[in-house]
């Protein structure tokens, strides 16, 4: 009689090796509206978190005069600022957008972020995200 011997293969846990893919991170589009002449002042802050690109254009708002002084509003001309910056660095931009909201003389606004799905091409995510290559 032949005795049939069977043999379990173990596996080998694979060793997780980090791909250029792990360290991307996901990228938003942050909105802030701003009085038109504080525009600068609010780029200039959000270039500290690594906005790499942002664009500004000009608004109008559309409440009346009266609805503008019963809210403590100056005027309706706004600044409207588009900055793309990494997932990881919005919450924080958030919150230093909103102090400065509180504590700046006519810095009122508002801000919110929008998430990308997709960008077309390493180099630009790498210019968008601020990601430099090793």
């Amino acid at each position: 009689m032949e005795s049939t011997k069977k043999t379990s293969r173990t596996r080998t846990p694979r060793t997780s090796k980090k791909t250029a893919a792990d360290s991307f991170k996901k990228l938003k589009i942050l909105v802030t509206v701003v009085n038109r002449s504080k525009t600068e002042f609010f780029m200039d802050l959000l270039t500290s978190f690594e906005v790499n690109f942002q664009t500004a254009v000009l608004g109008q708002g559309t409440a009346r005069s009266e609805m503008l002084y019963m809210l403590g509003l100056e005027d309706s001309d706004k600044g409207v600022i588009f900055s793309v910056l990494r997932e990881d660095k919005a919450q924080e931009a958030m919150h230093a957008l909103e102090d400065k909201f509180q504590t700046i003389k006519n810095g009122k606004g508002i801000a919110f972020t929008i998430p990308m799905s997709s960008v077309i091409g390493v180099a630009i995510y790498r210019f968008l995200s601020n990601h430099r290559a090793n």
